[in-house]
């Protein structure tokens, strides 16, 4: 029998996930560590040994050392698959990681998959959306294999720099999180169990999650219903400090980061709504996790999301909107049995073309042919 491809992944930070693109990793690596000796490089984790069986595990500690940190950390990894790594094809993902494109091609066939435009996000400062530029010029003067997760992002190389990226979306793992727990925990002390709510969600909670523009139509309207809202608040002091003023006057409450899955669906599930208004995506996992619970969604119109969903499956307000966004949370409270359908439609949608058992294939088709 002949022996299975050594394939190691490249860029990604945190195993076990954290959400973003290591989710989407994570899951690429679920679905073929059956064929493939896979390696990932990843930050040090007591977990990440043991964390999917079959895994090889290559560690380095997280550098305290802002942007500069992550680039060190990377070029670490860099070194070890350059020098002492032994693979047949490394993976790399995300654009600040493709600064050592060239240097991995000398040792692997190298596939690079561009998760999103970071320079396009509110968080990073001058020099490093120079950075990530430069890392993105690198990617499209790369001969390799290139893909994106984004449909958006593939049109956008094309018409503004004539590269052919190749569009593969993410998905989900219908039989992830099912057994649905752990969401008592995050739950606000004091709340009734059977408090109803809408709920907002993300990893870190920065500008270009749209968190403002959300809670603003709120506060138009004078909603007078319970808010969850679920992210971590230490990242960007001075937005926190605008969303707790725009808090004022609603009943919100801030639960944290909410992690494992688990929990975060059980929260989507006993919710009345997700309320999803970014700015700005590669393509959201998150929203596909949300839509399979069947849970109606409300969402920003950006390009990312008109993607994935139509109009028959997710409510779509104008992007940064507030006045749009209060008219829809209205007619929301006016047509709700309509709005509970479309929740329905969008769970379909993902169940029957969103799934990693389908999209895995198109990478399995990459690394066979290089």
């Amino acid at each position: 029998m002949k022996d299975k491809k050594r394939i190691a992944f490249f860029g990604i930070k945190y195993f076990p996930s954290r959400g973003g693109t290591s989710r989407v990793a994570e899951n690429i690596i679920l679905n073929l560590v059956d064929d493939y000796h896979i390696t990932i490089y990843c930050y040090k984790n007591e977990q990440a040994k043991k964390h999917i069986k079959g895994v090889e595990v290559v560690q380095f500690p997280e550098i305290k050392f802002g942007n500069f940190g992550v680039f060190l950390y990377y070029f670490l990894c860099y070194l070890h698959i350059r020098f002492l790594g032994k693979y047949d094809i490394v993976h790399a993902h995300k654009i600040d990681s493709f600064f050592f494109l060239n240097g991995l091609s000398k040792s692997a066939k190298v596939i690079a998959t561009a998760h999103e435009a970071p320079y396009k996000r509110d968080k990073w400062g001058k020099l490093a959306k120079f950075f990530f530029k430069v890392c993105e010029r690198r990617f499209l003067n790369f001969k390799g294999v290139k893909t994106a997760i984004s449909r958006p992002l593939c049109d956008f190389y094309k018409e503004q720099n004539n590269v052919d990226v190749l569009f593969i979306p993410n998905g989900i793992n219908l039989t992830e999180g099912k057994q649905h727990s752990g969401d008592i925990e995050f739950w606000p002390v004091g709340l009734p169990q059977d408090t109803p709510y809408v709920l907002f969600a993300a990893r870190r909670i920065m500008g270009t999650k749209g968190l403002h523009t959300m809670l603003e139509a709120y506060k138009k309207m004078d909603y007078k219903g319970h808010i969850f809202i679920a992210g971590e608040l230490d990242n960007y002091p001075a937005y926190i400090e605008r969303i707790k003023r725009l808090a004022t006057g609603l009943k919100v409450h801030f639960l944290g980061f909410v992690s494992p899955l688990s929990p975060l669906l059980a929260l989507v599930e006993r919710s009345e709504y997700f309320v999803f208004p970014s700015e700005t995506e590669g393509m959201s996992i998150m929203l596909l996790e949300v839509a399979t619970t069947g849970k109606p969604i409300l969402a920003s119109d950006i390009p990312e999301n008109t993607q994935v969903f139509s109009q028959e499956e997710v409510l779509f307000f104008e992007n940064k909107n507030v006045g749009d966004l209060a008219d829809k949370i209205k007619w929301i409270e006016n047509n709700r049995a309509s709005f509970d359908k479309l929740g329905l439609n969008a769970q379909k949608k993902v169940a029957s073309s969103y799934t990693w058992d389908k999209i895995v294939l198109e990478y399995k088709r990459l690394y066979q042919n290089m």
